[in-house]
């Protein structure tokens, strides 16, 4: 069986979210702006599991837009922490490399789930 590729770069995307809130918590004391990132960051991947037992096309369509959603408020976390100097230029382009492809692959994945729907 294939290996699930959103399944898993999201549960890897959710771990290095985990341990840089860990280290921001520990260096940085950003409460809040953490708060937001490991919330949004962790959502990705629990939506992604959700949408395996979804009830339909449309139903697994939906919960992966919202992993969408929270994958662009993710990016927008990140780089309101990078542009606070929370992040220097190498922690933030490691891991925004990870979020683009994170969107791309949900949002190829939603286009052509949306193209079966619609070819039916």
């Amino acid at each position: 069986m294939a290996e699930n590729i959103i399944k898993v770069k999201s549960f890897n995307f959710a771990l290095r979210i985990i341990k840089l809130s860990q280290f921001l918590n520990v260096e940085k004391k950003e409460f809040i702006l953490i708060k937001q990132l490991f919330r949004s960051g962790t959502a990705i991947g629990a939506l992604v599991r959700e949408s395996e037992q979804a009830e339909s096309k449309k139903d697994f369509i939906h919960k992966l837009a919202i992993a969408q959603k929270e994958a662009n408020e993710t990016d927008y976390w990140l780089e309101l922490l990078f542009q606070s100097d929370y992040l220097n230029q190498t922690q933030f382009q490691s891991i925004k490399t990870d979020i683009i492809e994170i969107n791309k692959i949900l949002a190829s994945i939603i286009i052509t789930t949306k193209q079966k729907l619609s070819a039916k």
